[in-house]
């Protein structure tokens, strides 16, 4: 029976568990030039209704090391949901490729992909959730801190996607989660509330950024305006002033704790040069995970 990767809410504490030591083994066999061509002969189809790079690469070069192809479809070949269904296009793709990857603006597009294809789908990305980033983080804070368990992840900005499935992680592994974001700008109250009541991490919410940080192991930034909200931009970088990961504000976590932001960053707005070009910042291992970390839901899902 098929199963996809929507959400990581969809998944068990030790399926979890499970593909981080699959990205730890596939990433230890790549750079000692081990062999995994797990997915031979196997076909990706990567849709993309909204651009980028850090995805399509690491999808793209991962299906090519576990030994099988990846297949970049843009907006303009597909058309989703305005030239044809999503129910459509999920079932003539499932007849063609084993496995297919959606990175979407509007939720509804992957999910609806994921009822009507017969072969797994990943979510690459929507404006709901972005379960691979965060996947692919908690790799990285594994191998930086040496555990999950119990680190605490200062979450700093916007209460978006990559907050969600950070919310989401922690109902499923025991860590704590501190969010800042300016009021208004809080995640999504039923995700929090699902994730509260699973009753595994501490999650907080506050409006000072300050309070989320103070010994935190990790400080976790992303832009203020993204992809779609540009027309936000001059408001939300006047209300999200102070909430800039700096110095001053690393001051208040844990003397060794970490820099994590997915990309791209905005150098003097969400975060200060110094920090993202510091010895704190581990946002190039954090990209480079993301790869790891897909090929081992890559091996798992599509692999025989």
């Amino acid at each position: 029976m098929k199963k996809d990767f929507i959400s990581i809410a969809d998944w068990t504490k030790e399926e979890i568990v499970d593909f981080l030591n699959l990205a730890t083994d596939l990433k230890n066999k790549q750079r000692n030039g081990i062999e995994h061509h797990y997915l031979k002969g196997k076909t990706l189809a990567m849709f993309f209704m909204k651009p980028s790079m850090r995805t399509r690469v690491s999808f793209e070069v991962g299906m090519y090391q576990l030994g099988g192809h990846a297949l970049y479809l843009g907006p303009a070949e597909i058309g989703m949901g305005k030239r044809e269904s999503v129910e459509d296009v999920a079932q003539v793709t499932s007849r063609y490729c084993d496995g297919i990857m959606a990175r979407v603006f509007e939720h509804s597009y992957v999910a609806g992909l994921a009822k009507s294809a017969s072969v797994p789908v990943i979510n690459g990305l929507s404006d709901l959730l972005h379960p691979c980033q965060i996947m692919s983080d908690m790799l990285t804070v594994m191998e930086v801190k040496g555990r999950y368990e119990d680190v605490h992840i200062a979450w700093i900005g916007d209460g978006n996607n990559v907050c969600h499935s950070w919310i989401n992680l922690a109902s499923r592994l025991p860590f704590k989660l501190s969010i800042a974001t300016p009021p208004g700008y809080e995640p999504n109250a039923q995700i929090l509330a699902d994730a509260r009541n699973a009753g595994i991490s501490e999650i907080t919410v506050t409006n000072s950024a300050v309070e989320a940080a103070t010994g935190a192991d990790a400080l976790y930034g992303d832009v203020w305006a993204s992809m779609g909200q540009e027309e936000e931009k001059a408001a939300r970088l006047k209300l999200f002033e102070g909430f800039q990961i700096n110095d001053a504000l690393f001051s208040h976590a844990n003397e060794d704790a970490i820099f994590l932001h997915c990309l791209p960053a905005h150098r003097g707005e969400e975060v200060t040069a110094e920090v993202m070009d510091g010895p704190r910042s581990v946002v190039f291992d954090q990209a480079e995970n993301r790869m790891h970390l897909e090929k081992a839901l890559l091996a798992k899902l599509m692999g025989n």
